[in-house]
């Protein structure tokens, strides 16, 4: 391929329609090669920790996981792609090729585009959106409930966690919202509030996750507490430095995070 010919960089959909990008893809590739995740990240030149958050957003996007790890340190612990994970690497593969031949031609048929038309280039760069939100649920719409205002809405996002989301009666109306619908819930790191598990204590917070600590991070003012809900999903939160030491959270240990419902937002393919 030429140098200055379109570089196809290929946005890959799970079964359910979650968007994947490039970057994650070379991680899944490298861990499958080396069988850990500190080595992977080391042989594709990124941090273990971005590596570790890659794995675990992986895992909370696809319906199966796509990664089955255990933490080690820095210079320890196995992982292993499972076969829904080598499933995905060779579809992604092939559909590169596939869609590198596609673009290359393409490009060779548009070389002479006029100024009205614009590159080729320019209208493929969003295939790779990201979002700043820690945490992207995909899930299904098991119920919606409206009232005057607004509305209820139920998104399953594995056999053992639903999450309750409330949105304007008017959003849910935009964004096609019924039962049966995918969607997305984008949790941001600070919303949650950890807690051990207690199933006495009563809160009004709607979405109550009970988990396992795995893993704690203290940076100079907050910590951040990766917490394993099941099914392979993980939830990311972020507290005080105060809040960690005075709960003295350790991995392995019962945790329970809560999250309000309007603190959750929704979003749709």
């Amino acid at each position: 391929m030429p140098d200055n010919a379109v570089k196809p960089i290929l946005a890959f959909l799970g079964q359910q329609g979650q968007r994947v990008g490039e970057d994650r893809f070379h991680l899944l590739e490298a861990i499958d090669q080396h069988g850990s995740i500190s080595a992977a990240a080391k042989a594709i030149g990124v941090s273990y920790r971005g590596a570790w958050d890659a794995v675990n957003a992986l895992n909370n996007l696809f319906p199966q996981a796509l990664v089955r790890a255990r933490p080690g340190g820095r210079h320890g612990g196995n992982a292993e792609v499972t076969p829904e994970g080598k499933r995905a690497i060779a579809m992604h593969r092939l559909l590169s090729e596939k869609l590198a031949n596609v673009l290359a031609e393409l490009d060779l048929s548009l070389s002479e585009h006029t100024q009205d038309s614009p590159p080729l280039s320019s209208s493929l760069w969003s295939l790779a959106m990201k979002t700043s939100a820690r945490n992207v649920f995909h899930g299904v719409v098991s119920e919606v409930n409206c009232g005057a205002v607004n509305a209820e809405v139920l998104l399953q996002v594995s056999s053992t966690t639903t999450l309750v989301v409330i949105i304007t009666i008017k959003s849910a109306l935009a964004l096609g919202i019924h039962p049966g619908r995918e969607a997305f819930a984008m949790i941001k790191a600070s919303s949650p509030i950890l807690m051990p598990d207690n199933d006495h204590i009563r809160t009004s917070a709607r979405n109550r996750l009970p988990g396992t600590v795995v893993s704690v991070e203290p940076g100079a003012i907050n910590s951040e507490v990766v917490m394993d809900i099941g099914n392979g999903k993980t939830l990311v939160t972020i507290i005080t430095n105060d809040s960690a030491e005075s709960m003295d959270f350790k991995p392995g240990e019962r945790v329970c995070a809560l999250i309000k419902s309007s603190q959750i937002i929704l979003g749709v393919e």
